[in-house]
Protein backbone atom coordinates (compact mmCIF):
# COMPACT_ATOMS: atom_id res chain seq x y z
CA UNK A 1 0.00 0.00 0.00
CA UNK A 2 1.03 3.64 -0.36
CA UNK A 3 0.63 6.18 2.83
CA UNK A 4 0.82 9.92 2.72
CA UNK A 5 2.30 11.11 6.38
CA UNK A 6 2.00 14.73 6.75
CA UNK A 7 2.43 16.13 10.16
CA UNK A 8 4.21 19.00 11.51
CA UNK A 9 5.65 16.31 14.48
CA UNK A 10 9.18 14.84 13.55
CA UNK A 11 9.31 12.24 16.23
CA UNK A 12 5.96 11.10 14.67
CA UNK A 13 7.40 11.24 10.70
CA UNK A 14 10.46 9.29 11.72
CA UNK A 15 8.47 6.69 13.73
CA UNK A 16 5.79 5.73 11.57
CA UNK A 17 8.52 6.09 8.34
CA UNK A 18 10.54 3.14 10.29
CA UNK A 19 7.49 1.19 11.10
CA UNK A 20 5.79 1.10 8.19
CA UNK A 21 8.71 1.45 5.66
CA UNK A 22 9.37 -1.98 5.72
CA UNK A 23 5.84 -3.18 4.60
CA UNK A 24 4.86 0.57 3.05
CA UNK A 25 5.46 2.92 0.18
CA UNK A 26 5.78 5.95 2.57
CA UNK A 27 5.60 9.54 1.72
CA UNK A 28 6.65 11.99 3.83
CA UNK A 29 5.47 15.84 4.11
CA UNK A 30 6.14 18.25 7.29
CA UNK A 31 3.85 20.98 5.95
CA UNK A 32 0.26 21.64 4.24
CA UNK A 33 1.82 22.77 0.76
CA UNK A 34 4.12 20.13 1.15
CA UNK A 35 1.38 17.26 1.69
CA UNK A 36 -1.11 18.84 -0.90
CA UNK A 37 1.66 18.94 -3.84
CA UNK A 38 1.96 15.27 -3.15
CA UNK A 39 -1.26 14.40 -3.23
CA UNK A 40 -1.61 16.13 -6.79
CA UNK A 41 1.11 14.07 -8.24
CA UNK A 42 0.32 10.91 -7.02
CA UNK A 43 -2.25 8.17 -5.58
CA UNK A 44 -2.36 7.32 -2.01
CA UNK A 45 -4.25 4.62 -0.76
CA UNK A 46 -4.35 6.31 2.81
CA UNK A 47 -3.61 9.72 3.86
CA UNK A 48 -2.56 10.43 7.20
CA UNK A 49 -2.77 13.98 7.57
CA UNK A 50 -2.71 16.74 11.08
CA UNK A 51 -5.32 18.00 11.55
CA UNK A 52 -3.57 21.38 12.09
CA UNK A 53 -3.05 21.58 8.69
CA UNK A 54 -6.85 21.95 8.02
CA UNK A 55 -6.85 25.08 9.76
CA UNK A 56 -7.13 28.55 7.53
CA UNK A 57 -8.60 31.56 7.91
CA UNK A 58 -10.25 31.48 4.55
CA UNK A 59 -12.30 28.31 5.80
CA UNK A 60 -13.85 25.72 8.06
CA UNK A 61 -12.35 22.54 8.96
CA UNK A 62 -14.62 20.81 7.23
CA UNK A 63 -14.33 22.87 3.80
CA UNK A 64 -10.64 22.01 3.93
CA UNK A 65 -10.89 18.72 4.50
CA UNK A 66 -13.74 19.12 1.56
CA UNK A 67 -11.03 20.82 -0.71
CA UNK A 68 -8.30 18.26 0.02
CA UNK A 69 -10.21 15.06 -0.72
CA UNK A 70 -10.86 16.65 -4.03
CA UNK A 71 -7.44 15.50 -4.88
CA UNK A 72 -7.82 12.20 -3.51
CA UNK A 73 -11.10 11.36 -3.86
CA UNK A 74 -10.21 7.55 -3.61
CA UNK A 75 -8.14 7.37 -0.86
CA UNK A 76 -8.85 7.08 3.38
CA UNK A 77 -8.01 9.99 5.73
CA UNK A 78 -7.29 9.40 9.02
CA UNK A 79 -6.71 13.08 10.90
CA UNK A 80 -3.73 13.32 13.63
CA UNK A 81 -4.59 15.26 16.66
CA UNK A 82 -4.13 16.42 19.94
CA UNK A 83 -5.85 15.08 22.61
CA UNK A 84 -7.54 18.65 23.62
CA UNK A 85 -9.16 18.29 20.09
CA UNK A 86 -10.49 14.99 19.98
CA UNK A 87 -14.04 16.46 19.87
CA UNK A 88 -13.43 18.09 16.83
CA UNK A 89 -11.90 15.72 14.69
CA UNK A 90 -14.92 13.41 16.02
CA UNK A 91 -16.86 15.74 14.10
CA UNK A 92 -15.26 15.88 11.10
CA UNK A 93 -14.48 12.25 11.33
CA UNK A 94 -18.42 12.10 11.05
CA UNK A 95 -18.55 14.29 7.83
CA UNK A 96 -15.99 13.28 5.92
CA UNK A 97 -12.18 11.89 7.45
CA UNK A 98 -12.36 8.13 7.90
CA UNK A 99 -10.73 7.67 11.03
CA UNK A 100 -8.21 9.65 13.58
CA UNK A 101 -5.11 9.44 15.94
CA UNK A 102 -4.38 10.54 18.43
CA UNK A 103 -0.53 12.28 19.68
CA UNK A 104 1.95 11.24 20.27
CA UNK A 105 1.40 8.24 17.67
CA UNK A 106 1.88 4.73 18.79
CA UNK A 107 2.91 2.66 15.88
CA UNK A 108 1.40 -0.37 17.00
CA UNK A 109 -1.68 1.66 17.28
CA UNK A 110 -1.53 3.16 13.61
CA UNK A 111 -0.95 -0.86 12.61
CA UNK A 112 -4.14 -1.47 13.96
CA UNK A 113 -5.66 1.13 12.25
CA UNK A 114 -4.11 0.27 8.83
CA UNK A 115 -5.58 -3.16 9.37
CA UNK A 116 -8.48 -2.11 10.12
CA UNK A 117 -9.15 0.24 7.17
CA UNK A 118 -7.55 -3.01 4.93
CA UNK A 119 -10.62 -5.27 6.10
CA UNK A 120 -12.67 -2.52 5.70
CA UNK A 121 -11.76 -2.45 2.13
CA UNK A 122 -12.07 -6.14 1.44
CA UNK A 123 -15.59 -6.36 2.85
CA UNK A 124 -17.48 -3.43 0.80
CA UNK A 125 -15.39 -5.10 -2.50
CA UNK A 126 -16.82 -7.65 -1.98
CA UNK A 127 -20.61 -6.11 -1.22
CA UNK A 128 -20.45 -4.20 -4.10
CA UNK A 129 -19.43 -7.42 -6.43
CA UNK A 130 -22.16 -9.31 -4.27
CA UNK A 131 -24.65 -6.45 -5.10
CA UNK A 132 -23.81 -6.18 -8.84
CA UNK A 133 -24.58 -10.06 -9.13
CA UNK A 134 -27.54 -10.38 -6.85
CA UNK A 135 -29.66 -6.96 -6.43
CA UNK A 136 -32.21 -6.41 -8.87
CA UNK A 137 -31.44 -2.72 -11.36
CA UNK A 138 -33.86 -0.92 -9.65
CA UNK A 139 -32.20 -1.59 -6.14
CA UNK A 140 -28.69 -0.67 -7.13
CA UNK A 141 -28.71 2.68 -5.41
CA UNK A 142 -30.34 2.35 -2.48
CA UNK A 143 -27.70 -0.51 -1.12
CA UNK A 144 -24.95 1.38 -1.88
CA UNK A 145 -23.55 2.82 1.14
CA UNK A 146 -20.33 3.63 3.36
CA UNK A 147 -21.32 2.71 6.04
CA UNK A 148 -19.87 -0.43 7.96
CA UNK A 149 -23.40 -0.58 9.78
CA UNK A 150 -25.49 -0.53 6.80
CA UNK A 151 -23.25 -2.89 5.04
CA UNK A 152 -24.10 -5.37 7.47
CA UNK A 153 -27.67 -4.83 7.55
CA UNK A 154 -27.58 -5.26 3.55
CA UNK A 155 -25.60 -8.37 3.86
CA UNK A 156 -28.36 -9.86 6.03
CA UNK A 157 -30.77 -8.68 3.55
CA UNK A 158 -29.47 -10.35 0.55
CA UNK A 159 -28.75 -13.38 3.06
CA UNK A 160 -32.40 -13.91 4.25
CA UNK A 161 -34.07 -12.54 1.08
CA UNK A 162 -34.28 -15.84 -1.15
CA UNK A 163 -35.10 -17.42 2.08
CA UNK A 164 -38.86 -18.45 3.34
CA UNK A 165 -37.96 -17.40 6.90
CA UNK A 166 -39.22 -15.08 8.87
CA UNK A 167 -37.65 -11.22 9.36
CA UNK A 168 -38.24 -8.76 12.23
CA UNK A 169 -36.92 -5.46 11.75
CA UNK A 170 -35.71 -3.02 14.36
CA UNK A 171 -35.12 0.16 14.39
CA UNK A 172 -36.71 4.04 15.26
CA UNK A 173 -39.38 5.26 13.41
CA UNK A 174 -38.18 6.99 10.46
CA UNK A 175 -35.28 4.64 9.42
CA UNK A 176 -36.86 2.75 6.40
CA UNK A 177 -38.05 -0.10 7.43
CA UNK A 178 -40.71 0.02 4.93
CA UNK A 179 -38.24 0.52 2.03
CA UNK A 180 -36.51 -2.80 3.28
CA UNK A 181 -39.28 -5.44 4.02
CA UNK A 182 -40.04 -4.21 -0.08
CA UNK A 183 -36.13 -5.30 -0.47
CA UNK A 184 -36.45 -8.37 0.72
CA UNK A 185 -39.82 -9.06 -1.13
CA UNK A 186 -38.31 -8.21 -4.53
CA UNK A 187 -35.18 -10.39 -4.10
CA UNK A 188 -37.33 -13.55 -3.05
CA UNK A 189 -38.99 -15.81 -4.94
CA UNK A 190 -42.08 -14.25 -4.30
CA UNK A 191 -41.16 -11.23 -6.09
CA UNK A 192 -43.88 -11.50 -8.72
CA UNK A 193 -46.72 -11.74 -6.22
CA UNK A 194 -48.68 -9.59 -3.90
CA UNK A 195 -46.66 -7.32 -1.27
CA UNK A 196 -49.54 -6.46 1.55
CA UNK A 197 -48.10 -3.50 4.09
CA UNK A 198 -50.29 -3.69 6.90
CA UNK A 199 -49.53 -0.65 9.54
CA UNK A 200 -50.67 -2.44 12.32
CA UNK A 201 -50.43 0.84 14.70
CA UNK A 202 -53.06 2.35 12.47
CA UNK A 203 -56.18 0.08 12.45
CA UNK A 204 -58.70 0.68 15.57
CA UNK A 205 -58.40 -1.62 18.30
CA UNK A 206 -61.60 -3.17 17.38
CA UNK A 207 -61.07 -4.21 13.69
CA UNK A 208 -57.05 -5.44 14.08
CA UNK A 209 -58.29 -8.80 13.88
CA UNK A 210 -60.92 -8.20 10.71
CA UNK A 211 -58.23 -6.35 8.67
CA UNK A 212 -55.67 -9.00 9.23
CA UNK A 213 -57.84 -12.22 9.05
CA UNK A 214 -60.75 -11.19 7.25
CA UNK A 215 -64.70 -11.61 8.70
CA UNK A 216 -68.19 -13.86 7.72
CA UNK A 217 -71.32 -12.18 7.26
CA UNK A 218 -72.63 -11.04 10.52
CA UNK A 219 -69.75 -11.74 12.59
CA UNK A 220 -70.33 -7.99 14.51
CA UNK A 221 -72.39 -5.23 13.98
CA UNK A 222 -71.24 -3.62 10.62
CA UNK A 223 -70.31 -6.74 8.60
CA UNK A 224 -72.61 -7.05 6.13
CA UNK A 225 -70.88 -9.22 4.28
CA UNK A 226 -67.61 -11.66 3.60
CA UNK A 227 -64.77 -9.88 3.78
CA UNK A 228 -61.26 -11.03 2.90
CA UNK A 229 -58.12 -10.27 5.51
CA UNK A 230 -54.52 -9.21 4.52
CA UNK A 231 -53.22 -12.59 5.12
CA UNK A 232 -55.79 -14.15 2.43
CA UNK A 233 -54.90 -11.50 -0.20
CA UNK A 234 -51.51 -11.81 0.51
CA UNK A 235 -51.38 -15.77 -0.38
CA UNK A 236 -47.99 -16.96 -2.05
CA UNK A 237 -46.52 -13.33 -1.90
CA UNK A 238 -45.15 -11.38 1.15
CA UNK A 239 -47.26 -9.42 4.40
CA UNK A 240 -45.33 -6.74 6.20
CA UNK A 241 -46.60 -6.26 9.64
CA UNK A 242 -45.51 -2.14 10.74
CA UNK A 243 -45.41 -2.14 14.15
CA UNK A 244 -46.28 -5.33 15.52
CA UNK A 245 -45.85 -4.52 18.61
CA UNK A 246 -49.15 -2.76 18.68
CA UNK A 247 -51.25 -6.08 18.35
CA UNK A 248 -53.75 -6.55 20.39
CA UNK A 249 -53.59 -10.27 22.85
CA UNK A 250 -56.25 -11.72 20.71
CA UNK A 251 -54.22 -10.96 17.42
CA UNK A 252 -51.18 -12.22 18.94
CA UNK A 253 -52.72 -15.80 19.29
CA UNK A 254 -53.99 -15.71 15.91
CA UNK A 255 -50.50 -14.35 14.39
CA UNK A 256 -48.86 -17.20 16.27
CA UNK A 257 -51.78 -19.46 15.06
CA UNK A 258 -50.47 -18.64 11.23
CA UNK A 259 -47.06 -18.47 11.99
CA UNK A 260 -46.78 -21.54 13.51
CA UNK A 261 -49.60 -23.98 11.01
CA UNK A 262 -50.24 -21.33 7.81
CA UNK A 263 -53.94 -21.82 9.30
CA UNK A 264 -56.09 -19.48 10.52
CA UNK A 265 -60.50 -18.80 10.93
CA UNK A 266 -62.20 -15.37 10.03
CA UNK A 267 -63.45 -13.61 12.17
CA UNK A 268 -67.08 -14.97 13.20
CA UNK A 269 -65.90 -18.17 11.17
CA UNK A 270 -65.06 -21.82 12.09
CA UNK A 271 -63.43 -23.41 8.76
CA UNK A 272 -59.42 -22.97 8.25
CA UNK A 273 -57.88 -21.02 5.98
CA UNK A 274 -54.40 -22.56 4.91
CA UNK A 275 -52.16 -19.73 2.99
CA UNK A 276 -48.36 -19.22 2.07
CA UNK A 277 -47.42 -16.22 3.08
CA UNK A 278 -43.75 -14.56 3.56
CA UNK A 279 -44.14 -12.90 6.96
CA UNK A 280 -41.47 -9.46 7.57
CA UNK A 281 -42.55 -7.78 10.65
CA UNK A 282 -41.40 -4.57 12.00
CA UNK A 283 -41.43 -2.33 15.19
CA UNK A 284 -39.42 0.69 16.81
CA UNK A 285 -39.73 -1.10 20.23
CA UNK A 286 -37.72 -3.35 21.89
CA UNK A 287 -40.13 -6.70 22.35
CA UNK A 288 -37.70 -8.46 24.82
CA UNK A 289 -38.55 -6.07 26.80
CA UNK A 290 -42.09 -5.89 25.82
CA UNK A 291 -42.10 -9.82 26.47
CA UNK A 292 -40.28 -9.18 30.14
CA UNK A 293 -43.48 -7.01 31.13
CA UNK A 294 -45.85 -9.16 29.94
CA UNK A 295 -47.45 -7.07 27.27
CA UNK A 296 -46.37 -8.94 24.01
CA UNK A 297 -46.20 -12.86 23.91
CA UNK A 298 -43.04 -14.67 24.47
CA UNK A 299 -44.12 -17.61 21.77
CA UNK A 300 -44.63 -14.82 19.19
CA UNK A 301 -41.68 -13.09 19.97
CA UNK A 302 -39.74 -16.08 18.70
CA UNK A 303 -41.53 -17.10 15.89
CA UNK A 304 -41.06 -13.34 14.69
CA UNK A 305 -37.57 -13.06 15.57
CA UNK A 306 -36.14 -16.47 13.43
CA UNK A 307 -33.67 -13.85 11.74
CA UNK A 308 -33.66 -9.92 12.88
CA UNK A 309 -32.06 -7.03 10.98
CA UNK A 310 -31.29 -3.68 13.47
CA UNK A 311 -31.54 -0.59 11.40
CA UNK A 312 -29.37 1.82 12.75
CA UNK A 313 -30.69 5.45 12.76
CA UNK A 314 -29.55 8.02 10.57
CA UNK A 315 -27.45 9.88 13.09
CA UNK A 316 -24.62 6.64 13.00
CA UNK A 317 -24.56 6.69 9.43
CA UNK A 318 -23.83 10.27 8.59
CA UNK A 319 -21.42 8.70 5.88
CA UNK A 320 -24.28 8.26 3.73
CA UNK A 321 -26.10 11.68 3.95
CA UNK A 322 -24.38 13.22 1.02
CA UNK A 323 -25.45 9.84 -1.16
CA UNK A 324 -28.85 10.22 0.71
CA UNK A 325 -29.42 13.83 -0.90
CA UNK A 326 -28.42 12.98 -4.50
CA UNK A 327 -30.70 10.30 -4.26
CA UNK A 328 -33.60 12.58 -2.86
CA UNK A 329 -32.66 15.31 -5.25
CA UNK A 330 -32.85 12.67 -8.31
CA UNK A 331 -36.10 11.67 -7.46
CA UNK A 332 -37.51 15.60 -7.17
CA UNK A 333 -35.51 16.41 -10.26
CA UNK A 334 -37.82 13.88 -12.11
CA UNK A 335 -40.89 15.09 -10.02
CA UNK A 336 -40.99 18.49 -10.41
CA UNK A 337 -37.79 19.64 -12.93
CA UNK A 338 -36.30 22.75 -11.20
CA UNK A 339 -33.09 23.94 -11.84
CA UNK A 340 -31.18 22.98 -9.07
CA UNK A 341 -28.05 21.94 -9.61
CA UNK A 342 -26.83 19.97 -6.06
CA UNK A 343 -26.45 20.85 -2.30
CA UNK A 344 -24.59 24.21 -0.55
CA UNK A 345 -21.12 21.86 0.66
CA UNK A 346 -21.50 24.00 3.91
CA UNK A 347 -25.11 22.87 4.02
CA UNK A 348 -23.59 18.76 4.07
CA UNK A 349 -21.59 19.61 6.69
CA UNK A 350 -24.53 21.27 8.56
CA UNK A 351 -26.83 18.48 8.17
CA UNK A 352 -24.12 15.99 9.31
CA UNK A 353 -24.00 17.80 12.79
CA UNK A 354 -27.51 17.16 13.59
CA UNK A 355 -29.41 14.93 15.60
CA UNK A 356 -31.85 13.20 13.02
CA UNK A 357 -34.58 12.46 15.49
CA UNK A 358 -37.34 11.40 12.77
CA UNK A 359 -34.03 9.79 10.60
CA UNK A 360 -34.66 9.84 6.82
CA UNK A 361 -38.58 10.43 7.04
CA UNK A 362 -37.28 13.86 8.48
CA UNK A 363 -34.35 13.62 5.81
CA UNK A 364 -36.84 13.48 3.03
CA UNK A 365 -39.53 16.02 4.10
CA UNK A 366 -36.83 18.77 5.33
CA UNK A 367 -35.47 18.28 1.60
CA UNK A 368 -38.59 18.42 -0.53
CA UNK A 369 -39.74 21.57 1.38
CA UNK A 370 -35.99 23.26 0.85
CA UNK A 371 -36.12 22.37 -2.62
CA UNK A 372 -39.60 23.68 -3.37
CA UNK A 373 -38.80 27.45 -1.54
CA UNK A 374 -34.97 27.12 -3.24
CA UNK A 375 -34.60 29.92 -5.79
CA UNK A 376 -31.05 29.55 -6.61
CA UNK A 377 -29.65 26.73 -8.31
CA UNK A 378 -27.81 25.10 -5.13
CA UNK A 379 -30.02 24.40 -2.18
CA UNK A 380 -28.91 26.04 0.56
CA UNK A 381 -29.09 26.60 4.46
CA UNK A 382 -31.27 29.68 3.81
CA UNK A 383 -34.03 26.57 2.79
CA UNK A 384 -33.91 24.46 5.70
CA UNK A 385 -35.63 25.42 9.17
CA UNK A 386 -33.12 28.07 11.54
CA UNK A 387 -33.66 25.74 14.58
CA UNK A 388 -32.26 22.71 12.56
CA UNK A 389 -28.87 24.47 12.86
CA UNK A 390 -29.31 26.41 15.91
CA UNK A 391 -29.70 23.58 17.91
CA UNK A 392 -27.17 21.04 16.61
CA UNK A 393 -24.83 21.16 19.36
CA UNK A 394 -27.34 21.19 22.08
CA UNK A 395 -28.65 17.64 20.48
CA UNK A 396 -24.92 16.10 19.62
CA UNK A 397 -23.77 16.63 23.30
CA UNK A 398 -27.15 15.45 25.62
CA UNK A 399 -26.28 15.10 29.01
CA UNK A 400 -24.97 12.11 30.03
CA UNK A 401 -25.22 9.64 33.52
CA UNK A 402 -22.17 7.57 33.10
CA UNK A 403 -22.97 5.90 35.87
CA UNK A 404 -25.72 3.80 33.87
CA UNK A 405 -25.22 0.61 31.15
CA UNK A 406 -25.40 1.71 27.52
CA UNK A 407 -28.89 0.16 26.83
CA UNK A 408 -30.47 2.00 30.10
CA UNK A 409 -29.00 5.49 29.21
CA UNK A 410 -30.36 4.86 25.27
CA UNK A 411 -33.99 3.83 26.87
CA UNK A 412 -33.44 6.71 28.65
CA UNK A 413 -32.79 9.15 26.44
CA UNK A 414 -35.17 7.68 23.56
CA UNK A 415 -37.85 8.22 26.39
CA UNK A 416 -36.76 11.92 26.81
CA UNK A 417 -36.80 12.91 23.31
CA UNK A 418 -40.67 11.09 23.12
CA UNK A 419 -42.11 13.34 25.23
CA UNK A 420 -40.53 16.41 24.25
CA UNK A 421 -41.60 15.52 20.58
CA UNK A 422 -45.24 14.48 21.67
CA UNK A 423 -45.43 17.59 23.68
CA UNK A 424 -44.26 19.71 20.91
CA UNK A 425 -46.33 17.85 18.49
CA UNK A 426 -49.70 18.35 20.51
CA UNK A 427 -49.00 21.64 20.92
CA UNK A 428 -48.83 22.93 17.58
CA UNK A 429 -51.72 20.53 16.91
CA UNK A 430 -54.11 21.91 19.52
CA UNK A 431 -54.62 18.92 21.24
CA UNK A 432 -56.41 17.44 17.66
CA UNK A 433 -55.22 13.56 17.85
CA UNK A 434 -55.65 12.64 14.33
CA UNK A 435 -53.96 16.27 13.30
CA UNK A 436 -51.12 14.75 15.55
CA UNK A 437 -51.17 11.42 14.54
CA UNK A 438 -51.41 12.07 11.09
CA UNK A 439 -48.56 14.77 11.55
CA UNK A 440 -46.55 11.70 13.33
CA UNK A 441 -47.44 9.40 10.59
CA UNK A 442 -48.34 7.50 13.41
CA UNK A 443 -52.20 5.55 14.09
CA UNK A 444 -54.34 7.11 16.29
CA UNK A 445 -54.11 4.34 18.98
CA UNK A 446 -50.39 4.26 18.86
CA UNK A 447 -50.30 8.18 19.97
CA UNK A 448 -53.27 7.62 22.80
CA UNK A 449 -50.82 4.81 23.91
CA UNK A 450 -47.57 7.25 23.99
CA UNK A 451 -49.68 10.14 25.60
CA UNK A 452 -50.95 7.30 28.36
CA UNK A 453 -47.03 5.98 28.94
CA UNK A 454 -45.61 9.93 29.78
CA UNK A 455 -48.97 11.54 31.52
CA UNK A 456 -50.59 13.34 28.68
CA UNK A 457 -53.87 14.67 28.26
CA UNK A 458 -55.06 16.15 25.29
CA UNK A 459 -57.01 18.64 27.01
CA UNK A 460 -53.81 20.37 27.82
CA UNK A 461 -53.12 21.08 24.39
CA UNK A 462 -56.44 22.38 23.72
CA UNK A 463 -56.18 26.36 21.96
CA UNK A 464 -57.86 28.23 24.65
Amino acid sequence: MRFLLASSDDATLGAARESLATKHEVVLAGNRLSAMEEMKVGRFDICFFDMEFLRNPRANESGMMEEIRAHQPESKFVLLTSADSVREVVDLVKASADNYLTYPIDPIEMDLLIEKIQRQERRLAELNYLRDQFWDPDSLELVKTSSEVMVEVFEKIRDVAPTRSTALLSGETGVGKGVLARLIHRHSSRKDKQFIHVHCGAIAEGLVESELFGHEQGAFTGAVKRKMGKFELADRGTIFLDEVSTLSSNAQIKLLQVLQDGIFQRVGGESDIRVDVRVVAATNENLEEMVAQGKFRRDLFFRLNVFPILIPPLRDRVEDLPALLETLLARLQRAYMKNIAGFQSELIGALQKYHWPGNIRELENLVERAYIIEKSNLITTESFPKELFENDQEQAILPLNLDLPLAEARHRTVENFERQYLIELLASSDGKINLAAERAQIGVRQLNKLMNKYGLRKEDFKAS
